[in-house]
C-alpha cells in the first residue's frame, strides 16, 4: 500500500463537519435544542482553522524539502 502525506487540515475539517452533522442529528431527534443559526459560526470557524492548519503544514513541508536539498549556491 502506498503511503501518503498526513494532512491535518483535512482531519480538522472532517471532525468539524462530523460534529456539525451530529449536532443537527441530535437536534432532529429532540435530544439537544439550539438555534439553527448557532452552528454556522462554528462551521465557518472550523473551515478557517482547517485552512490555517493546511497552510502551516504546506510551509513546513516546503521548508523540510528545501533543507533536504541542501544549501543553494549563490554566484
Amino acid at each position: 500500500m502506498r503511503r501518503h502525506e498526513f494532512e491535518p487540515g483535512k482531519l480538522i475539517i472532517g471532525l468539524v463537519l462530523v460534529g456539525g452533522g451530529l449536532a443537527y442529528l441530535a437536534a432532529a431527534a429532540g435530544r439537544w435544542r439550539f438555534p439553527a443559526f448557532a452552528l454556522l459560526p462554528a462551521l465557518v470557524g472550523g473551515l478557517c482553522l482547517a485552512g490555517a492548519t493546511s497552510s502551516v503544514g504546506f510551509l513546513i513541508r516546503r521548508h523540510r524539502a528545501a533543507r533536504a536539498r541542501g544549501p543553494v549556491e549563490r554566484r
